[in-house]
């Protein structure tokens, strides 16, 4: 039996799931909140982050670690590229949006406007949100936008087929979504395509309207 642990709305508990979907492996939701990390989460994940996996009896904690183990474990459908390079890409956009989009995403965007009204009773600084998404987000979305070949939109970033790697970046902008902004489709046509492809596959199309119910968006 699966357990992940985690709150549904975070990228890195979602990217888990995304995976574990894609390959039709059964798992139960153990909603747990990172916020004051208990003693009870610290124990699953000793720097009181989510998410972290239970399969077995035996436990695993963060998200690129658990994605990793269940590749190697359950190896079909294959999310990662046999091919060195390509391997190497894949882990390395997999990186570019669990240290790079979420640095931005995550404290300056979603935590400013969704979890600290939702959560906390904290009033949005809407003008440094608005700040992050104007300046410090278009050049990660610029990168992103030279590295995705037009042959590529809708089917993988690395090499055309589907990875690790479009998960993480795509599930990054839920969260952007969730706070009401997206991806300008103009300024970035392959990127902006590519995500809403990746976002109407069902393994993120269900928690998409999961978090939106939960969040009440």
């Amino acid at each position: 039996m699966i357990t992940v642990h985690g709150a549904g709305p975070s990228p890195f508990v979602r990217k888990v799931r995304v995976a574990l979907a894609e390959k039709n492996l059964a798992y139960t939701l153990d909603p747990v909140m990172p916020f004051g990390a208990s003693p009870e989460l610290k124990k699953l994940h000793p720097l009181g982050k989510i998410p972290a996996l239970t399969d077995d009896g035996r436990t695993l904690a963060d998200s690129s670690v658990i994605c990793a183990y269940l590749e190697r474990k359950y190896p079909e459908p294959a999310l990662y590229p046999t091919e060195p390079y390509a391997y190497g890409r894949a882990l390395w956009f997999e990186e570019y949006a669990d240290s790079g989009l979420v640095s931005v995403i995550g404290p300056k965007i979603f935590m400013q406007k969704v979890v600290n009204p939702l959560f906390f009773n904290k009033p949005c600084d809407d003008a440094a949100v608005q700040k992050a998404f104007d300046e410090e987000l278009p050049p990660l979305f610029d990168y992103l936008e030279e590295q995705l070949a037009a042959e590529h939109v809708g089917k993988g970033i690395v090499g055309g087929r589907f990875s690790i790697a479009d998960i993480a970046i795509s599930t990054m902008i839920v969260n952007l979504q969730h706070a009401t902004f997206g991806i300008d489709a103009g300024r970035w046509p392959k990127l902006a395509a590519h995500v809403a492809a990746m976002h109407e596959r069902p393994s993120f199309k269900s928690l998409i309207d999961e978090d939106r119910s939960m969040l009440g968006r």
